[in-house]
This record gives structure tokens, sequence and C-alpha cells, in this order.
């Protein structure tokens, strides 16, 4: 699943083609998605996107008319590309653009979402969202508060969106590795200065995350076709049995939540 540095490098990938350009047309394929799509989409056609932004995994085409929101779900991808490109066969959904250009969503396993938000309500999926982790409201002090009542580890912890969105798996194991935290720990038990370090670490692996163009997983590219680099310099996830490169003992995985977990037995206590 594209995770919140894939997202948002779609959203920087995409923002220059379509912020302050009109929708002419809004094409859906095929609507049955994860929800169905909203005939009410099609009145943005005729608006202007005011901003691209992103919340959590969502992404948000915004008009004065109301908002766009994409979620990419397990394998759906976005690209720009000229209004006469071929359409594919999981080519679902096109925003077309008065400027010629069409925003695609491709979305072979049909996880992914396209619906339609009102400028008057709460969208009703960002209601409990937790804070996001680049934004001044993830601190250590909400992250270790949301700890005490909590007996779930420490890698469920930063995982639960309640608590800080898109923290994904990758980069749960990377940044407990940076932090040098054992992520079968309860969260309970870890003090407020290993809390410090985790805050820091999750900040820290999302931002270089972001800059390097995302993970590459084998679903994804980004907006302008090219795949992501940070997986070059991923420390333990996916690498079960080879040495740790700090310690050289052999990374381990194992299942937390009904997710792998990789983690250096040496190093995170």
């Amino acid at each position: 699943m594209p995770e919140l540095p894939e997202v948002e490098t779609t959203r920087r990938g995409i923002e220059p083609h379509i912020k302050h350009e009109t929708i002419s047309a809004i094409v859906v394929r095929q609507p049955k998605l994860r929800w169905p799509v909203p005939e009410a989409l099609q009145q943005l056609v005729g608006r202007k996107v005011d901003s691209v932004e992103r919340r959590a995994k969502y992404l948000r085409l915004v008009t004065d008319a109301g908002e766009a929101i994409i979620h990419l779900g397990m394998s759906g991808s976005l690209r720009v590309c000229d209004a006469d490109a071929l359409v594919e066969k999981h080519d679902h959904v096109d925003f077309c653009f008065g400027n010629g250009a069409v925003l695609r969503l491709r979305d072979p396993r049909r996880f992914g979402a396209v619906l339609m938000k009102d400028h008057r309500e709460v969208f009703p999926l960002f209601r409990k969202l937790g804070p996001e982790p680049l934004g001044d409201e993830f601190t250590v002090d909400t992250l270790f508060e949301a700890s005490r009542n909590r007996k779930v580890t420490v890698k469920q912890l930063i995982m639960d969106g309640y608590v800080v969105v898109g923290v994904g798996n990758i980069y749960a194991s990377e940044s407990l590795f940076m932090s040098k935290i054992n992520p079968k720990t309860q969260a309970n038990k870890i003090s407020y200065q290993r809390y410090v370090r985790l805050t820091e670490s999750i900040k820290q692996v999302l931002a270089r995350a972001i800059e390097k163009g995302g993970t590459t997983l084998k679903d994804f590219v980004s907006a302008d076709g090219q795949t992501g680099y940070f997986q070059i310099e991923l420390q333990v996830y996916g690498r079960e049995g080879e040495p740790c490169q700090v310690c050289k003992k052999p990374i381990k995985q194992i299942s937390l939540g009904q997710r792998s977990t990789f983690y250096c037995g040496q190093c995170q206590r």
C-alpha cells in the first residue's frame, strides 16, 4: 500500500499541472471502487482547483464548490497525461482540465476511492484522525500521553491512525530502528526520554523518504512515472537474515498485529 511519503510525493508531482486549472470534465469509467464514486462529484466540473492538499493518505483537490477526496488504496496511482493518452484496462477515473491535462486514476485492485466533500461538512473519514507526523501538533507529549493507557506494542501504537496518521509499516520499522526501540515493547513501558527519540525518528524518517521520492513498492510509481529511491536506504525493512548495518547481527522478522515487522535484536532494546 502506498504510504504517506508516496502519497505526498504524488501530491507534489500532480500539483504543478492542475493547481489553478479549471476542471472541464470528470469521466468515471468504473464507479465501483472501495466505495461508489458519488454522482455529486460532477458538481466540481467548471470549478478551478484552488489547492492540492493531503490529509493522512488522502489527497484533496480543493475548489470553491467542494473537494474531491482521493485515496490510492492498495495499488492505485495517479498520472498526469494528455487528453489523447491511451486508456488502459484499470484506468477508472479521469479529471480533465482546461489546459489539456488529465489526472488519471489507475487502480487494478479497486481498493482506492474517489469521494466528494462539501465545504459545509466535516468529512467523516477525517473526524478521528490523529495529527500529521510532520506537523507541529505531533509532539513527544502527545505521543507519550497516548501511550500511557495502552497495552499494545509500541509499533502498533505508532501505526494507529487515531494516535498519529501515516506511519505505515515500513516507516514504523525504520523509525523504531533509528530510535533503538524493540518493536515488541509494550507502549506504556517506554520512558518519556525514549519517546523523545522516537518522535524525532518518525519525523526524520518520513521527511527523508519524501525527499527521496517515497519507497518503491511493486504497485507504486510516482506521478511522473519515476519510482521512489528511499528503498536503497532501508535499514531493517525487508532485510530478514541480512546483517544489521550497525552491529552485523542478522535482522529478524516477526508478525505484530498481522503485519511483518523487521528489527535488530542487538541494537533495539
